[in-house]
């Protein structure tokens, strides 16, 4: 899959089949039967986690696959995608995507999101970049990122906000010249149409569609604080 194939996810829904820590989805081999729901239902890729499932999901759906590994270290705060390793084990996996962390924070290396994704490239990766904010996206698109996400928007920098980064949607698309995916709290199908308002090339959504055990969650802190 290369840059122009972009076009396939082009004013489509992207869903993340992505079970969070904690949950009772979690490692029990389902989120292939997620992914083969959401293909049905007209998503135009799916996001996965996990050598394990991406397997699964490959062989389940047509539609391509962003890919990524999420490992966890206490020398960084860097979790998607931190190591050349991992991008080796996803072009091995044979995902269309791989998605790396993009922000300007820096790996157990000390290299930064745009260096990494400059790594990753010049193996044969194609990037895309999750983002956190205009500065990181322009960096990343400089360094070779084909798409950027912004995923990342809230998560790097204090408590996380309730709604989506509509702003860094619309700022990515005016700033970048590669598509920008929005990603990030957009639980409702009208924060979506916003999303592409916005100026989103295409939506990702995760836990509101393929996470009921999150998404419960959130209905019960609304009902919490009404009570």
């Amino acid at each position: 899959m290369n840059g122009a194939a972009l076009d396939r996810l082009r004013n489509g829904l992207i869903v993340s089949c992505q079970a969070a820590p904690g949950s009772p989805l979690a490692n029990r081999g389902l989120m292939a039967y997620m992914a083969e729901a959401a293909e049905a239902g007209g998503a135009v890729a799916i996001r996965a986690e996990g050598l394990q499932d991406i397997k699964a999901i490959k062989e389940a759906v047509s539609i391509p696959i962003v890919g990524l590994i999420k490992l966890k270290s206490e020398e960084t705060p860097v979790v998607i995608t931190p190591l050349l390793e991992n991008v080796y084990a996803l072009l091995e996996a044979g995902v269309d995507l791989i998605a790396v962390d993009a922000t300007l924070r820096k790996r157990v290396d000390g290299t930064l999101g745009n260096d990494f994704v400059a790594q990753a490239k010049a193996i044969g990766a194609q990037v895309v970049a999750d983002i956190d904010n205009l500065e990181s996206a322009i960096a990343a698109e400089e360094s070779g990122a084909i798409a950027v996400f912004t995923t990342l928007s809230g998560y790097t920098n204090g408590e996380v906000p309730e709604f989506p980064d509509l702003d860094l949607v619309k700022s990515c698309s005016n700033h970048c010249s590669v598509p920008v995916i929005a990603e990030g709290r957009y639980n409702s199908p009208e924060l979506v149409s916003q999303a592409f308002q916005a100026g989103a090339w295409s939506v990702c959504v995760g836990s509101a569609i393929t996470d009921p055990w999150l998404s419960t969650k959130r209905f019960i802190k609304a009902i919490n604080s009404k009570v």
